[in-house]
């Protein structure tokens, strides 16, 4: 054999080797890749499950439960897995652990029921930062429940306080949608909120029942209405029950054009007068004060005194009896007559005298 067969026999040897090498890598590669693709549709199984949490916090009010029902049915028909955990209570189950796993089971049926399935509570916003009685971390014990049970997001129903709530538990790194629930529809950057448009038609229904009322007795009547600061619901009540005065917070009052109107109603033969009354209406001598220190201005005789549409005319606090007067016309007479009514508050009981 000559020196370039033995050359040639051992490069053969070689390449062989070289692959043979080449197949085995192109294997392992492989393998690789499989392992790779398994894992990858592993995690995009475990990612299309969602997991989220839902609670009520504040006031109860129309459309809870057919919101709730609204977000797990717009979910459930767009994603394979959906788990949806439910905290009793409002803010109180968050805090303390007290939730449970809802089925479909649990928002069937609820659509025209009051209330909410979930239960609520008021949990001010203020005191969030403050440790309940056994020295709790509110906003931490928050944060490792939503943890805890590897929440996609947590959905919130609720009102300004609920929201203030929200967004601290946003900035902490929680995902966190808030929708907007309130009778008031005095949330920032909400048209309308739900639970509004119910309370108007039940506010309305109560002032056109008072027509036949106010219009047998010949009386005026002043319907109060919720709202807290913002007059959306009396203004909307008022105009579609048909009130003759309407009182809001954002317009300030004047006393004398309120009985001025009265007066006038009085003077065309209208036997009564329906006043719809905000809750947050103010004067327009208290709206001149200072924000917040309205009462703290007033003097020592004039406070714990509503400023409508009980005025004051007299009051003294050294004596056990108080007395004060309302200015309405008895619009069974004619012109200036006036209905003066004398209210005594002695401290075992009360007595109410006319003349």
């Amino acid at each position: 054999m000559y020196e370039n067969d033995k050359y040639y026999i051992i490069n053969r040897n070689k390449l062989s080797l070289f692959w043979k090498w080449i197949c085995q890598s192109t294997q392992h590669v492989l393998y690789v890749w499989i392992w790779i693709i398994l894992k990858t549709t592993e995690m995009e199984d475990t990612i299309m499950i969602k997991r989220i949490g839902m609670l009520t916090s504040g006031g109860d009010c129309q459309a809870l439960n057919a919101t709730m029902r609204g977000v797990v049915k717009g979910l459930s028909n767009n994603l394979d897995e959906l788990e949806v955990y439910g905290f009793d209570d409002g803010y109180k189950g968050l805090i303390y652990g007290k939730y449970r796993m809802l089925t479909s089971k649990d928002f069937s049926g609820i659509l025209t029921q009051g209330g909410t399935i979930l239960g609520t509570s008021r949990q001010p916003f203020k005191l969030m930062r403050v440790p309940d009685e056994n020295g709790l971390d509110k906003v931490e014990a928050m944060k490792q429940t939503y943890y805890k049970l590897c929440l996609d997001c947590l959905v919130i129903l609720g009102g300004n306080g609920t929201q203030k709530t929200a967004n601290l538990l946003r900035e902490e790194g929680l995902n966190i949608i808030h929708l907007p629930k309130t009778i008031d529809n005095d949330i920032y950057g909400t048209d309308m909120t739900f639970g509004f448009q119910s309370a108007v038609n039940i506010a309305t229904n109560a002032i056109d029942c008072i027509h036949t009322t106010a219009s047998s007795h010949g009386r005026v009547f002043i319907v109060e209405i919720m709202g807290h600061k913002v007059g959306s619901l009396t203004l909307h009540a008022g105009v579609a029950g048909g009130a003759d005065i309407i009182l809001i917070p954002e317009i300030p009052y004047d006393i004398k054009k309120v009985t001025a109107a009265i007066q006038k109603r009085a003077k065309a033969g209208k036997r009564f007068t329906i006043l719809a009354v905000a809750e947050g209406a103010i004067s327009k001598e208290d709206a001149e004060l200072p924000k917040r220190n309205t009462k703290r201005n007033w003097k020592p005789e004039q406070r714990n005194i509503r400023p409508f549409p009980m005025r004051l005319l007299t009051r003294s606090t050294k004596r056990s009896e108080a007395k004060s007067a309302l200015q309405f016309r008895d619009i069974h007479r004619e012109a200036e007559n006036h209905v003066r009514m004398t209210a005594f508050f002695p401290q075992e009981s009360v007595q109410v005298q006319r003349r």
